[in-house]
């Protein structure tokens, strides 16, 4: 389903999954290759898609269904109540990450009794309760706004509010205020663009709990959000692989919220920061964070390190995924499109620092042809056209060759090297 948050999108998703078929929820940006390659990785036997992406039914590959005003008529001529033909350990959902090594994001596959587990963390790491009404603006193509926004929250008998179409901070702000928002999550990114609106002091607020995930949030942002809400904004730290494993425990007065901190393990699992001999670091020192599971560690492929009180740190990524404004993204993915290019002989993608979303991309590229603005919109709108509108480098920088290892692969730790060091 390449649906917005809709009466179609719930009307699929739990349509689906109530009569034992297994929902796929896919990002609204992502363009034709990017669909095809999902498409051919889990062969659905049918894709709804909105009536304002029909042109990408020739990408499908499967019967194409559009969920436009006649499709939801005949939704409504069925029954109110179906036959549930599922158990806990049936597949519910597949949910492709949008960073991975592979050139094609993993599916992600969740049974039915996840929503148990995602459950309980969301009562930890949103602090979500009955009777509060809560929001979250992340698509639900996503974990964050599938899981965390969508799936607990209602779990638990919770009214959420729901964020479609092109994101705007101004319109998030007055739905916040309009709605009585009293619980929300949301990306950093989100957050740095409320900030940047100027528009958070036209509006009251009834909100008691806030948190963020998917990147760090800076501290100024982190500030500003506590001056205009009047509470602290809580991390939640996960990964669509492993759930939410650390969290801030929004709402519980006994567990302060330490800036920059990403909180503490949720109950119910373990969490520590292990060096590459797979021993456990001291406080400070920086290692991988890893969660156990049965009898051994999962990597988790991000950094960070203890503080003496236990609370959690993130030290960045230890691989090449790229974190632009909450989504995630895969730098052979971004490389693998420009490649298809005509002009582009080599290319390289790394993330670098933004002031707004936290990391974009940035593609160096080796071409035989001249350098030139031109060409560099040339690059963006063709990496646009084929992944997702977000997912693409908005820099650009021309060079002669690109660094290598012995084996030849594209040395992306030397790009970052060199940029950290000329800056």
């Amino acid at each position: 389903m390449m649906l917005e948050p809709s009466l179609a999108f719930y009307a699929a998703l739990f349509g689906a999954m109530k009569v034992g078929a297994v929902a796929v929820p896919l990002f609204t940006l992502f363009g034709p290759d990017g669909l095809r390659l999902r498409m051919a990785d889990c062969s659905p036997a049918l894709l709804l898609l909105a009536p304002e992406k029909y042109e990408l039914a020739a990408a499908a590959g499967a019967p194409v269904v559009i969920a436009d005003e006649d499709w939801l008529a005949t939704v409504a001529d069925l029954p109110v109540r179906a036959p549930i033909a599922s158990r806990a350990d049936d597949m519910a959902l597949y949910q492709y990450t949008s960073g991975t090594t592979r050139e094609l994001p993993e599916a992600v596959k969740h049974r039915h009794r996840a929503i148990v587990t995602v459950a309980i963390a969301a009562l930890y790491a949103t602090g979500v309760r009955p009777g509060e009404r809560y929001m979250c603006p992340s698509s639900p193509a996503w974990g964050h706004g599938l899981w965390h926004g969508t799936l607990a929250p209602l779990a638990l008998g919770v009214s959420i509010a729901a964020y479609a179409g092109r994101f705007d901070a101004e319109r998030l702000l007055q739905a916040i205020a309009d709605y009585r928002i009293t619980n929300m999550s949301a990306a950093a990114t989100h957050y740095r663009m409320m900030k940047n609106s100027d528009a958070a002091a036209r509006h009251t607020y009834a909100i008691e709990k806030l948190t963020f995930t998917g990147e760090p949030i800076d501290s100024a942002t982190a500030q500003w959000a506590e001056g205009v809400f009047g509470t602290p904004v809580c991390s939640i730290y996960g990964t669509t692989e492993v759930g939410v494993i650390i969290a801030n425990y929004p709402g519980a007065d006994d567990l302060p919220v330490k800036p920059g901190a990403l909180g503490r393990p949720v109950p119910g699992v373990e969490v520590a920061i292990l060096d590459s001999a797979g021993q456990p670091c001291a406080p400070g020192v920086i290692g991988e964070i890893m969660l156990r599971r049965g009898e051994g560690w999962f990597p988790t492929k991000d950094l960070g390190h203890l503080d003496e009180q236990g609370y959690f740190y993130h030290n960045g990524r230890a691989d090449d995924v790229i974190i632009s404004a909450g989504w995630t993204m895969s730098a052979v993915e971004i490389e693998d499109t420009l490649l298809k290019h005509p002009d582009v002989t080599e290319c390289a993608a790394i993330g670098v620092p933004d002031a707004t979303r936290g990391q974009v991309v940035k593609a160096y590229v080796v071409s035989s042809r001249a350098p030139s603005d031109v060409f560099v919109t040339e690059i963006q709108q063709f990496a646009q056209a084929r992944l997702s509108r977000h997912e693409y480098p908005r820099q650009v920088e021309f060079v002669s060759e690109l660094p290598k290892t012995p084996a030849g692969k594209v040395n992306r730790g030397v790009l970052r090297a060199r940029l950290q060091a000329s800056s």
